[in-house]
């Protein structure tokens, strides 16, 4: 999501034990698999320093962050190794030439088979670090989706965000009366407990390679938590 919103909580995170999957690696950048519960970037408590970033800077200094998952989301990200890869990267994620996938499971069923939410977010700056929908003030956020299955009391979309605001694709399933499953920020206490984690991983990242202009395409399973109903 957006680099430039921190969307650090200000308390101690929990750390995750899960490694961080290395999907590509070449001298310009890195791409990777992020588990779930592990910061993107070092967070404002002194005790959230562990995180992506962080740990993979140990084996290849100079990485920097040129977007963001969730604490709670998992998934694909790509990391640039030079100023230039960061550079480049940043430009396509402005330009909004980077296309990217995720799998939820949200709460209840999904009537229609494919749709799209366009609504303005904000940042709730009492509640930070939660977003809000604004008309007045907010930033265009669009989000496209489909439904892959239905099963008893959820459904399984794929979802395309084609702007990237903190906490998108959460406040927007909410938006439309199913938000995510295990979702701390956004869903009742009933959907929040209904999943053992927030049930929204980032499956899929296109773009252009920052030096060598070929397109890549990075790909991460979602857990079998998300298939389970």
């Amino acid at each position: 999501m957006n680099p430039s919103a921190d969307d650090t909580p200000p308390y101690q995170v929990p750390h995750s034990q899960e490694s961080i999957r290395l999907l590509f690696r070449d001298p310009h950048l890195l791409i990777v698999d992020k588990p779930t519960l592990l910061l993107s970037v070092p967070g404002r408590h002194p005790l959230n320093h562990d995180c992506l970033l962080n740990r993979l800077s140990v084996h290849y200094p100079g990485v920097s962050a040129v977007h963001r998952l969730d604490l709670d989301t998992s998934g694909v990200m790509v990391i640039p190794r030079h100023r230039e890869a960061l550079s480049h990267l940043a430009r396509q994620f402005q330009e909004r030439r980077i296309d990217k996938s995720y799998l939820a499971r949200v709460a209840g069923h999904v009537t229609e088979d494919v749709g799209e939410i366009d609504l303005p977010l904000i940042a709730d700056w009492p509640n930070r670090p939660k977003q809000k929908v604004c008309f007045e003030t907010g930033k265009k956020a669009l989000t496209r989706w489909r439904v892959l299955r239905r099963d008893d009391n959820s459904s399984l979309l794929a979802l395309t965000p084609v702007t990237g605001r903190s906490h998108q694709l959460r406040i927007h399933m909410r938006e439309i009366g199913h938000p995510i499953l295990g979702c701390d920020f956004y869903a009742p206490e009933a959907v929040l407990n209904a999943a053992p984690r927030l049930l929204l991983h980032a499956t899929s990242l296109r773009f252009t390679h920052p030096l060598s202009g070929e397109i890549l395409t990075a790909h991460s399973p979602a857990p079998a938590a998300f298939y389970q109903p």
